[in-house]
């Protein structure tokens, strides 16, 4: 059979997706299935079986990044890559992340049905971590395998609760052997929801991700002084959640300056004693920044520190600012954007240019080899939401262009690694 009538079994990958959503399934529809959990190791045993059934070997690396290995016609060369991750926000969806394994696994399954060979071996990658909602920050075991964080750094990492990420990692059974970074590709490809309403309202079902834009997280502690709210007249208090208060609004007005590209964002916030008639003494907040020029993202960051310091001295609060996640903006491989481009033009869908506003593993995979990325549309742009939602038909589309990047670049790389 020709590849270019490769098709996968569109039926076999939305089955994949919707059981797989009941691993940390959620009474709401969605899935909690956060990273180095009982879930997140279900999930992980079931891909492994899935991928050994497919006739697979199986790798985990030293921070439990996942390997499904599908052998080529000569074995010696680096493989071409595709994944994404497994792991879920606390209120996450059914396809953010996931979609892009299982997709992995449609292609692979695909290949099989059609007793076809690549000439490069082909691999899907499930990457620990990528959320970054239990351990801070995301994007952390792909980066380790980039070369950007250190391993031991990362393992030491603990979450709100006080869980280490090594002892975690062990306790699921997914500390692997091969040290992280080890791991040779050709490329990588990359397919996700797009987590945003561009191409729903370009009525478009495949982008064409041509980078990620820069982005910047904090942590923010705001110190005051507990005290009693019955008799701690206003103007003596020292409120650390009214500072607080302040900021975060300090922080929209601040991002509004830059356009409709800025982005920022307070997402979780944290107050003590948190008692009804006690004054705030401390409250802990995170702080994320976007945009797809470093230079704007680093001004952004400028002004809004100046802010939070200003008012800090205003409201006679002491001010603690740590920047905990420092990721510059990404242009993918013009070659591999190429290979997705002409991919989707094969079966007759035309991919729309965009660029990513989350960040992905994909980022900084594009370290260490030629990277693209693939978009389809999700409901109203909905992610990181019980409610998250894609068609069948975009999970086809998305999945048949992952197919035909992979096998046009096992036709376009060549020998050497790139």
């Amino acid at each position: 059979m020709m590849h270019g009538n490769l098709r996968i079994d569109a039926q076999a990958l939305w089955a994949d997706l919707i059981y797989t959503a009941q691993f940390g399934g959620t009474p709401k529809g969605g899935v909690k299935r956060l990273t180095l959990t009982p879930e997140d190791r279900a999930v992980r045993d079931w891909f492994a079986a899935t991928c050994s059934d497919l006739g697979c070997s199986i790798t985990v690396d030293t921070m439990g990044n996942m390997f499904a290995r599908r052998a080529g016609l000569d074995d010696s060369l680096p493989p071409i890559t595709m994944g994404s991750h497994l792991d879920t926000q606390p209120t996450g969806g059914k396809f953010d992340g996931i979609l892009g394994v299982l997709a992995g696994v449609a292609v692979v399954r695909a290949l099989e049905d059609a007793r076809y060979v690549t000439r490069h071996p082909v691999e899907i990658i499930n990457w620990t971590n990528e959320e970054g909602s239990r351990f801070s920050p995301p994007m952390m075991c792909s980066g380790v395998f980039a070369g950007v964080f250190e391993e031991s750094e990362v393992l030491e990492k603990r979450d709100r609760a006080g869980f280490r990420f090594g002892d975690e990692l062990v306790a699921i059974g997914y500390k692997g052997e091969e040290p992280c970074g080890r791991h040779p590709m050709t490329a990588y490809f990359e397919l996700h929801i797009e987590q945003g309403p561009i191409l729903e309202a370009e009525k478009n079902v495949i982008g064409a991700v041509s980078g990620v834009q820069g982005m910047k997280w904090y942590e923010v502690t705001v110190r005051g002084k507990d005290a009693h709210a019955g008799s701690t007249p206003m103007h003596m208090r020292r409120d650390a959640l009214l500072a607080a208060s302040h900021m975060v609004v300090a922080l929209a007005k601040v991002v509004a300056r830059f356009g409709h590209e800025a982005v920022g964002t307070v997402g979780l916030l944290e107050n003590r004693p948190n008692s009804n008639n006690v004054v705030p003494g401390e409250t802990f907040f995170t702080v994320d920044i976007r945009h797809p020029d470093d230079a704007v993202v680093c001004e952004i960051e400028k002004k809004f520190i100046d802010c939070f310091e200003n008012i800090a001295s205003d409201m006679g609060v002491l001010l603690s600012i740590s920047r905990i996640w420092d990721a510059p903006a990404v242009r993918f491989d013009e070659r591999c954007v190429g290979l997705v481009r002409q991919a989707a033009e094969q079966i007759g869908l035309s991919p729309y240019s965009i660029v990513s506003g989350p960040g992905h593993d994909a980022a900084y995979v594009a370290r260490l080899a030629p990277t693209a990325m693939i978009f389809v549309p999700c409901k109203d742009g909905l992610s990181h939401n019980e409610e998250e939602s894609i068609t069948e038909y975009e999970a086809e589309a998305g999945a048949n262009v992952l197919l035909g990047s992979i096998l046009k670049a096992d036709e376009f790389f060549g020998n050497k690694f790139k």
